[in-house]
């Protein structure tokens, strides 16, 4: 049988070859040495500031139309409820007794049914401007950042913008992402086949400080996979060996944005597939502290697991986020007790990403961790900002719920977060019995205790 070589295809091999080893090189010139060696030649900082310049202008572009269309613009919901002055349930109820009430002023106590326009209102304000709901939500943003056109007055309002947006998704999906996977996967891929090396070393010093050079490199690849520009702040108070860290909670990639700047002990429960591989794999270069899915509900057992692994001064600190869940990076929910019954000195950090560039927040009950990651890996960038706080202990006379209250203070403060009482799984579940029936005391307390001081 004869064969026939066609030049053409030849040609096409040729040129594929030569088009594979130059972006290899590129991404090993560029990136994954600078990554190896924590450098950075400005590039994403000038990327990022072309971004300003651009959604400036863009922004700009949209409200000079939207005045020639007489279009109405998008205002974010969070505008649209007028703020009033904070009020106790006492000074409220009081104030409604004062304008309906001809009640006996030396009579005792009691309800009435005026009332219950106080509860009303706050149902009907809680409905209309929820702060727990809006929490699980995609941060609004004022201006367009060319990302979504899922607001219809953005449709079309000249065609300078139309061309921009077909423009950006052509970068986006035909440049970035590709690039963004090929360095998750070799992040990912180094990770598991060092981490796997470094554990066969006898345990000593010498594997430990591979480890950490091996952590850090693969996780600053991952970082550079995201297009992360983050900046870190008061690197003097970063978390030291036999402490917790505790930090709050917007994305899985919380745990790249920290450790891609220093080492950790990672807690968390095992994972079949992938994430099985990787746990596996990092569980042989350090000592990470992973639970059984039937471990993760003993408390005492997660307790006493936590609390050996920090009295041992020359293992990792322990990266916890005690929150439970991801939020929107807008405030900072209720933190869990256990991290902080152990005794050990807490590191906070507060960690506030920069919504025009991309949302970093996981919404796990809408999107799939692939899905995510893949709206990740589209989106602009991941811009960020990381304070580290002064360590923390727990002080005389203060249970587990007072400190991580504090902590949690703490953390909003600095990283410019509204601080809730509420416990992050009302995501999922329910509000508590115990809530309704700590307003029901509340106002059981203030009927005993009320005056009655009417003009």
């Amino acid at each position: 049988m004869e064969l026939f070589f066609n030049p053409f295809d030849n040609l096409v091999c040729i040129l594929l070859g030569i088009s594979f080893t130059v972006w290899f090189t590129l991404l090993l010139v560029f990136i994954i040495v600078p990554a190896i060696f924590g450098v950075s030649f400005g590039i994403r900082r000038l990327y990022m500031k072309t971004l300003l310049k651009i959604f400036e202008w863009a922004t700009l572009r949209i409200e000079r139309g939207a005045k020639e269309k007489n279009h109405l613009l998008y205002k974010p919901y969070s505008n649209a409820i007028i703020a009033r002055e904070p009020t106790s349930l006492e000074e409220e109820i009081k104030e409604i007794r004062r304008s309906g009430s001809n009640k006996d002023l030396d009579a005792a106590p009691e309800f009435e049914m005026s009332d219950i326009f106080y509860f009303a209102r706050r149902g009907v304000e809680s409905i209309m401007d929820d702060e727990v709901t809006k929490r699980f939500s995609a941060e609004e943003l004022e201006s367009w950042n060319l990302l979504t056109r899922s607001n219809y007055n953005f449709h079309y309002i000249s065609l300078r913008l139309t061309v921009l947006w077909g423009l950006g998704l052509l970068i986006r999906y035909g440049f970035l992402l590709p690039l963004r996977v090929t360095l998750a996967f070799t992040g990912v891929g180094l990770l598991v086949f060092l981490t796997s090396v470094v554990g066969l070393l006898p345990n000593g010093r010498m594997k430990n400080f591979l480890s950490e050079k091996v952590h850090l490199m693969c996780y600053r690849i991952c970082v550079r996979a995201l297009t992360a520009i983050i900046t870190y702040h008061d690197s003097e108070n970063k978390p030291k060996n036999g402490g917790i860290c505790v930090a709050n909670h917007t994305s899985p990639i919380d745990v790249i944005i920290l450790a891609s700047d220093g080492c950790y002990a990672m807690v968390g429960q095992i994972h079949g597939g992938l994430m099985g591989v990787i746990q596996r794999s990092m569980v042989k270069a350090c000592p990470h502290v992973w639970f059984e899915r039937s471990e993760v509900k003993d408390r005492h057992l997660v307790a006493k697991r936590l609390s050996d692994h920090v009295e041992d001064k020359s293992k990792l600190p322990i990266l916890i986020f005690p929150e439970g869940t991801c939020i929107n990076n807008t405030s900072v929910m209720m933190f869990k007790k256990g991290s902080f019954e152990i005794g050990a000195t807490v590191y906070p950090v507060a960690i506030k990403y920069d919504p025009r560039f991309g949302d970093a927040f996981w919404n796990s009950s809408k999107f799939g961790m692939v899905n995510y990651l893949l709206r990740m890996m589209s989106s602009w960038a991941i811009v960020c900002s990381v304070w580290y706080l002064p360590p923390m202990s727990r002080e005389e006379g203060e249970d587990a719920v007072q400190f991580a209250n504090r902590v949690k203070a703490a953390i909003a403060r600095q990283g410019g977060l509204v601080d809730l009482l509420w416990d992050g799984g009302l995501k999922r579940g329910k509000v508590k019995d115990t809530f309704k029936e700590e307003q029901q005391k509340l106002y059981s307390k203030m009927l005993l205790r009320l005056s009655w001081d009417f003009p």
